[in-house]
């Protein structure tokens, strides 16, 4: 069967929250603090939320997008299930983003992720956003905590 994807703007504050809680419930690698998922379900339902949807109707993940300055969006949160991974999936979610970021009348994105070196799949989320045209502006070694230092990476719009 041929896979068909879509990436759908959602709307409605409770199916926000439904799509962030299925789809990071099961990125344990990525998500694994309770609190912190529970912090992203919450802000899914105040924030802009995209899903990534194949054949229709099989959501596989979603990125959320904040302002975090006048000039800057942010992506909050984004995560795409493991077995969809490398199928250009992140990719549309990305250029849909950036897509809306322009829009809005923002010139840079960021996003912060835990730094190189510290986990194998943390590793592979930096390799993608460099791979998407992010580049490295900080590391906030103790924002998170000394064991998830955070890197920061903008993107020119």
């Amino acid at each position: 069967m041929v896979m068909t994807s879509q990436i759908r703007q959602i709307k409605t504050p409770i199916e926000k929250q439904q799509i962030a809680k299925d789809v990071l419930s099961q990125l344990p690698d990525w998500f694994g603090i309770p609190e912190a998922i529970t912090e992203y379900v919450d802000h899914a339902q105040r924030l802009p939320l995209w899903a990534v949807i194949i054949n229709e109707q099989i959501i596989v993940g979603f990125a959320t997008v904040k302002k975090s300055s006048p000039d800057t969006a942010e992506i909050d949160v984004m995560g795409i299930l493991p077995m969809y991974h490398r199928q250009g999936l992140g990719r549309q979610l990305i250029h849909t983003i950036t897509g809306y970021s322009r829009q809005h009348g923002y010139s840079l994105l960021q996003v912060k992720t835990v730094a190189e070196g510290h986990y194998l799949a943390y590793d592979k989320t930096n390799q993608f956003y460099q791979a998407m045209g992010f580049k490295k502006l900080e590391i906030f070694p103790t924002l998170w905590d000394t064991w998830n230092p955070c890197q920061v990476y903008v993107m020119p719009l």
